[in-house]
């Protein structure tokens, strides 16, 4: 996973293909890419995030151990390739047994009824919500009540910054760990925003003579969209912090709430930092250019990052990375969007039941502290969070930044809707259009209603 698309990007126009799919499944052979060794039979998996790949193949190998039986042969596809050969493997009958899903898919996937509930196979049947971080395990039920993923993982936002741009800057670490915000002049988070953005000639943003528009290094980084409507690694952090949600309730909440004065009130400020210089105007960063890129190369002092990206930033070796919570709000409190991944079965698996035991095992706590140990991203069960907290404690990162939104309650899910596709397909170019092009916040009303439109006819 190398930047917010890579991990939380939405398609649109799925549905249509996802139709004829679900028409033309078959149980056609499919083959995987990497694997372990040879068993009598063959679960073929698939990711696309080939930092995981080698702490997928471990646990591939410890289920064959258990399973000699049973061979994972492992298929690992960058984001967009993922979801487009899945697409095309729906409709060629060439689909893998079990893929890593996402929540902004598995709505689509299961009203087309290309994959199997889970709680009707054997060895899935018995998943119990409990067994994961709350909230996870319901995110996967349809609305029809059965289950269609086996929790993974699962991710908060924090704020990344490096140590030395921070002392540079003359500003103390314990000055990061207790920020606060609010629509009406920012608060201490965008005074500290001002401190930290530079122009070129060297003023900075709190400084007399400052120039907006002729900016070295930039506060906060951005994304180069407008937030595809969710705002994950954006604006998430702080309509959450004001208690608004995007829809009437989740999952399968019928309306979206947009209109609402208060988040676009927020969402104004927020897009008005570019325009005051402290954030990057539209079009200055391109999408592939993600917060660590901009950090790592020094032209963004602080990046709101999701703990899935743990690792890249820990890569920049020539930076002392740190972790700082997101700034509490005017309600008095912090907030992240608490997602994750989690894994499905196609109904072309040729051997089910197979399949199950694999998501089976993948969800289990032995699995989920072998990804753990590796140190990449949070896994779904208590054990397996505590298994990666120890080893980023060894390579030494705090994370608690991440964790303490768990902790202490001050996270919220991920909307899980019907059709999700063609809501991203209406809310990503209304959201363009306010950071690109300057529209009114006020604009948001009539997509809004747009949205509960198409809600209301599906």
């Amino acid at each position: 996973m190398t930047n917010e698309l890579s991990r939380r990007a939405l398609f649109a126009g799925g549905a249509s293909a996802l139709a004829l799919g679900a028409l033309a499944a078959c149980s056609s052979p499919n083959r995987g890419t990497s694997g372990g060794r040879a068993g009598t039979r063959t679960v073929s998996y698939w990711l696309w995030d080939s930092n995981q790949l080698p702490a997928y193949q471990a646990v591939a190998d410890a289920f064959h151990e258990q399973n000699p039986d049973i061979t994972v042969k492992i298929t690992q596809l960058g984001w967009n390739d993922y979801w487009t050969k899945l697409t095309a493997g729906f409709i060629a009958g060439t689909a893998p047994d079990v893929f890593t899903d996402h929540l902004t898919k598995f709505p689509q996937y299961s009203d087309l009824d290309v994959l199997y509930k889970l709680d009707e196979l054997e060895a899935t049947k018995d998943i119990r919500d409990d067994d994961y971080q709350s909230g996870l395990a319901e995110l996967w039920k349809g609305k029809d009540g059965h289950r269609y993923g086996s929790p993974k993982d699962w991710d908060t936002i924090a704020m990344f910054y490096d140590r030395g741009a921070m002392a540079k800057a003359g500003v103390a670490e314990a000055e990061l760990q207790d920020l606060e915000w609010n629509p009406d002049d920012g608060g201490t988070f965008e005074r500290m925003l001002a401190r930290l953005t530079v122009d070129r000639k060297g003023r900075r943003g709190d400084e007399p003579g400052f120039d907006k528009d002729d900016v070295d290094v930039y506060g906060i980084s951005s994304n180069g969209s407008g937030g595809d409507g969710f705002g994950q690694t954006q604006w998430s952090p702080f309509t959450g912090s004001i208690d608004w949600f995007y829809t009437n309730e989740n999952p399968w909440g019928d309306r979206f709430r947009y209109d609402d004065r208060t988040v676009q009130k927020t969402l104004a400020w927020y897009y008005g930092l570019a325009e005051k210089g402290y954030m990057a105007k539209y079009g200055v960063f391109s999408t592939t250019t993600g917060p660590e890129v901009q950090l790592g190369a020094g032209k963004c002092a602080l990046s709101f990052n999701g703990s899935w990206m743990i690792g890249a930033y820990l890569n920049m070796t020539k930076l002392d990375i740190a972790l700082a919570p997101t700034p509490r709000g005017p309600v008095g409190h912090r907030a992240s969007m608490f997602n994750g991944l989690g894994d499905s079965i196609t109904k072309q698996a040729r051997d089910p039941e197979a399949a199950a035991k694999w998501v089976a095992f993948l969800g289990s706590d032995a699995a989920q502290r072998i990804v753990g140990e590796a140190g990449i991203v949070f896994p779904a069960r208590p054990a397996g969070t505590e298994a990666a907290v120890a080893s980023f404690r060894k390579r030494g990162l705090d994370v608690t930044a991440f964790t303490r939104q768990v902790e202490e309650g001050t996270t919220f899910l991920f909307p899980v809707t019907r059709n999700p596709a063609d809501v991203q397909a209406l809310l990503q170019p209304a959201f363009d259009d306010v950071y690109a092009n300057g529209k009114p916040i006020s604009t948001l009303t009539g997509v809004n209603e747009q949205v509960n439109t198409l809600l209301a006819l599906t």
